[in-house]
């Protein structure tokens, strides 16, 4: 199937972008085009124009300042997932890049794309929930910063308005005695999600101070795991603290958790334990070896 007719621009510049979207009512913004492609193609949604950002310089690159980690909105997946910088300062967001797809996808698809798709079976919006990262978006009445809890609104949906272009995503580093860690269920020919599971652990002296877990491809949009996070508080870095806290996984899906030709909702409700268990001792483990 053929996507309906549309105008094609190349923005040179944000506020380029900016201009084009106001003048042309309808239109989609393009970066990678993973996702908007095929949605056009299916006739799933369509647009009076695309505005491709593909080119915008200010939107790239991968930077570490002062503890804080900031990743342009077009930074590729594979970019992420070989970058020096995340491999030392945050390695589960580099494991979870270079599981996106295959080698076409992470060199064309990127940061800012994915998670504006907000695709509930999608591995970076769980690892940015975990991460308690902020996203930095530009719009007609200037530039806000959104949390993550706050951005992800539900399958597809964030709080990204019309005419707002997402620029930037900000997360802590990881420091001394912290921990990461992401697994997933991988669906066989997609390698999106079927399950996915995010934890970010601060270990001292062989005991968990804090942690935060998240969990992708359950419901319709990413989600913590307070009962997890709270049993892991004070309680001995070990496996079987991992096992007993992802145990508690079930208390917070409710009767909303996706269902599907691949996967019966029980079904995901069981792997969920599982891999929340293998994020969590992985985590554990990174966190003795950086201490």
């Amino acid at each position: 199937m053929y996507a309906a007719p549309f105008d094609y621009f190349r923005a040179g510049s944000l506020d380029e972008a900016h201009q084009l979207l106001q003048k042309h009512p309808g239109a989609k913004l393009l970066a990678g085009g993973h996702s908007l492609i095929p949605l056009l193609k299916m006739r799933l949604t369509s647009a009076s124009a695309l505005v491709d950002i593909g080119r915008i310089k200010e939107l790239k690159g991968i930077t570490s300042k002062d503890g804080t980690i900031r990743i342009g909105a077009l930074a590729t997946h594979a970019e992420v997932a070989s970058s020096d910088v995340l491999k030392t300062s945050c390695p589960m967001l580099a494991e979870a890049a270079s599981q996106i797809g295959d080698p076409q996808v992470r060199n064309c698809g990127t940061v800012g794309g994915n998670v504006a798709h907000a695709d509930p079976a999608s591995d970076l919006p769980t690892v940015f929930t975990a991460l308690e990262a902020r996203f930095t978006a530009a719009g007609p009445k200037g530039t806000r910063t959104i949390s993550a809890a706050d951005f992800f609104h539900g399958m597809m949906t964030t709080a990204l308005d019309e005419r707002e272009i997402l620029t930037g995503v900000e997360f802590a580093a990881c420091k001394s005695g912290d921990g990461t860690a992401y697994e997933k269920f991988t669906h066989p020919a997609s390698r999106y999600a079927v399950v996915g599971a995010a934890a970010v652990v601060s270990v001292k002296g062989g005991v968990c101070s804090a942690a935060r877990v998240a969990a992708g491809g359950l419901l319709p949009a990413a989600t913590r795991l307070p009962s997890v996070e709270a049993a892991l508080a004070g309680a001995k870095a070990s496996a079987e603290t991992a096992a007993k806290a992802a145990d508690l996984v079930g208390k917070h899906l409710g009767g909303d958790v996706l269902e599907d030709v691949y996967a019966s909702a029980d079904y995901r409700r069981a792997m969920a334990i599982v891999f929340v268990k293998r994020a969590l001792a992985r985590a554990f483990e990174r966190a003795a070896r950086a201490a």
